[in-house]
């Protein structure tokens, strides 16, 4: 594993990956999906597949890595709550539970900056879906450096972290 300098703690389908195998990440999710149709038009035309493969089935609240492990550590945990319409989005996306949404963010995170190498990198990706940004930074232990909302029609907002060690925080 020396060579796995990135950790993806959600890959899910691993779409936001350019290269979705590239060689210097490991990709954990807490399921496997085999190749399925997830979304068909009006007219029965085929239009959505989607998998989950995993390197390694492993729970983001709970990873089996030692402390300072990665370089950067990609989270892009579910952003949708049980409560919502079942379907394709779920099967796409995951779940969180209605009741422990917020504690499962807060281990996930901590456990990625765990995980995290001394002035290393998260990069954490979030949806509005049904829990808004602003609802996740008040829960999070440590606020971005920096982030990106993608627009006005968008929900998805991108955050950047840095495992600063706090001896060196002036």
């Amino acid at each position: 594993m020396s060579n796995k300098i990135i950790l993806d703690a959600c890959c899910g389908g691993r779409m936001m990956w350019f290269n979705k195998k590239h060689p210097n990440a490991l990709y954990i999710d807490n399921r496997v999906m085999p190749r399925e149709l997830i979304w068909q038009d009006k007219t029965g035309n085929e239009q959505a597949w989607f998998e989950v493969t995993p390197d390694r089935v492993m729970d983001f609240r709970k990873m089996e890595f030692d402390d300072n492990s990665f370089h950067l550590v990609v989270f892009d945990p579910p952003h949708l709550v049980q409560n919502s319409k079942p379907g394709w989005q779920g099967k796409k996306y995951g779940f969180l539970g209605t009741k422990t949404w917020k504690k499962d963010i807060v281990l996930g995170f901590s456990e990625c900056m765990r995980v995290l190498k001394p002035y290393g990198t998260l990069i954490f990706k979030w949806n509005d879906t049904d829990k808004s940004v602003s609802e996740i930074l008040k829960i999070l232990p440590d606020q971005p450096l920096f982030g990106h909302k993608s627009g006005k029609q968008q929900k998805t907002h991108w955050l950047c972290f840095m495992k600063i060690p706090r001896d060196s925080l002036k």
